[in-house]
């Protein structure tokens, strides 16, 4: 797979020790036993939580493996979902500081079009990620590689 795209997640859910990637993980998996999924791992290729009250860049899926995130643009696309719920609320600004310090450059590396840094939400029917999230404000920092 060469992904052309990046596609901007959130959890939809709040940022806690109950629900974070690892539980995402088991969603995904199959491992909780309400998961009607039986993936070979989680659909996101990186995550961004908090972890002991700093922002960590967990990794999901390898950058050439196909994600599991969406339809129709799995196999051209990296996936990234932010843990939290962003249609409550906006992004804290150390979460999106700590996102564009790691993955402005993967998307340099990547040869990736900042144009092509997509929410979810262009490809499906769902506010994803979140009407709250500043997604202009974010491709800008991006694009500069800063908040």
């Amino acid at each position: 797979m060469t992904p052309r795209y990046i596609i901007i997640h959130h959890s939809a859910t709040e940022d806690s020790g109950t629900v974070s990637w690892g539980a995402i993980r088991k969603w995904h998996t199959g491992q909780h036993p309400q998961s009607p999924y039986k993936w070979a791992d989680v659909g996101y290729h990186y995550c961004i939580e908090l972890i002991d009250k700093e922002y960590e860049v967990l990794i999901g899926r390898p950058e050439d493996v196909a994600g599991a995130h969406c339809q129709g643009m799995n196999f051209n696309s990296i996936g990234i979902c932010f843990i939290g719920n962003f249609d409550e609320k906006p992004p804290p600004d150390a979460m999106m500081k700590r996102a564009v310090a790691v993955f402005a450059p993967i998307i340099r590396r990547l040869n990736i079009d900042y144009e092509l840094v997509k929410p979810h939400s262009t490809y499906a029917l769902k506010t994803c990620p979140g009407k709250m999230f500043p997604m202009g404000r974010f491709i800008k920092a991006l694009v500069r590689g800063n908040w």
